[in-house]
């Protein structure tokens, strides 16, 4: 599980930012160093999922910062979107690999641009 601010950094996200393109790296080194054995390795890329827990833990307890997050958004990802996800990778026939699979709610075209209606 990585995010997709594994594809480009952004202010205030740098630590953030950092450790996922980590992720993402190894991630790839696993898929190399694993070829040739009955193993899948795939990595499922984020964007915006509303949580009670990750805005808030992000923002150090500050609530209006945490709801800032989604504020005008009318269908951010939510955690059962992502766990679909996992299910639908973990499901595929065992010659099947799902390398990335980036997920966005249609409102953001990029972690910096979000429609906010």
């Amino acid at each position: 599980m990585t995010s997709t601010a594994a594809e480009a950094p952004y202010e205030g996200g740098g630590g953030y930012c950092g450790v996922k393109a980590a992720e993402r790296s190894m991630a790839g080194s696993l898929r190399l160093e694993l070829n040739g054995e009955p193993i899948r390795v795939c990595e499922i890329s984020p964007g915006m999922v509303h949580t009670e827990e990750f805005s808030l833990v992000r923002f150090g307890g500050d609530q209006a910062k945490a709801d800032a997050v989604y504020a005008g958004v009318a269908e951010p990802l939510v955690a059962d979107d992502i766990a679909d996800a996992i299910a639908w990778m973990a499901t595929r026939p065992p010659h099947v690999n799902i390398d990335r699979l980036v997920i966005r709610p249609v409102a953001q075209a990029a972690n910096h641009k979000v429609y906010r209606g």
